[in-house]
């Protein structure tokens, strides 16, 4: 059974009310994300809020957190309420396809979506919404993103590798391109399981690189992990 918190550095989750814990894929891509520059930053899909949190410590900006589930929302405005950062971080409980007609740009757009598409659904209606693309496919994030994109934003997003040649293709689509990835390897036999990418409208120079979680045996994280991740948990210095 997961714990009803998650003890970080400067912030605590609570996450009894929200179908997605606190896990690994979450923390990393918070970490990963280049805040550098955004004033504004818009996180769809927060569930827990710990995204939204993990971005407003690591830089000023204003951010909208977007969570479609009632109960995901109520306790991400809890988590934001009591972390040092309640004055600048605001949720909104609604679809994100109604969030994104309200005119509103961003300079960063980041999302952790729904990972799952035609796959076995978990029995539990609000764990079966936040790990399927049921309300939120991939068309419709994309699009919605260009809605709240000006011609300097950046989107980043956690993905499967499976299916990800795919979404870059419908990102291209719609004039998103490639800036950087990264392969997530869990251990280092495994071949890599997610991939973290930034698109941008205008484009930059594309970097690639690889990094591996467990490098050495089970919690023995490798240092480009620990580097990444220090700064939020508490064991990781």
């Amino acid at each position: 059974m997961s714990n009803s918190y998650f003890q970080f550095k400067q912030f605590r989750i609570e996450q009894d009310r929200c179908a997605m814990k606190v896990g690994t894929d979450g923390v990393l891509f918070g970490a990963w994300i280049s805040a550098q520059g955004a004033q504004s930053i818009l996180d769809i899909g927060t569930g827990t809020g710990l995204i939204a949190l993990m971005l407003a410590q690591r830089c000023n900006a204003s951010i909208d957190a977007v969570e479609i589930d009632a109960d995901a929302a109520l306790q991400s405005e809890d988590n934001v309420k009591n972390s040092p950062w309640k004055d600048r971080v605001s949720v909104y409980n609604m679809p994100f396809q109604s969030f994104s007609i309200l005119k509103k740009k961003y300079d960063l757009i980041v999302s952790n979506p729904p990972y799952f598409e035609n796959a076995k659904q978990a029995h539990l209606k609000n764990r079966t919404i936040a790990r399927h693309d049921m309300l939120l496919n991939r068309k419709e994030l994309i699009n919605g993103i260009v809605r709240v994109s000006h011609a300097d934003s950046r989107f980043a997003v956690i993905l499967p590798t499976e299916g990800f040649e795919e979404f870059c293709s419908m990102t291209k689509q719609k004039g998103l391109i490639l800036n950087k990835k990264t392969l997530v390897r869990p251990v280092p036999q495994y071949p890599p399981k997610r991939v973290l990418a930034e698109y941008s409208f205008r484009g930059n120079r594309f970097r690639t690189n690889e990094l591996i979680i467990e490098k050495h045996g089970r919690h023995q994280y490798s240092d480009e992990y620990i580097n990444l991740t220090k700064d939020f948990y508490i064991k990781m210095d």
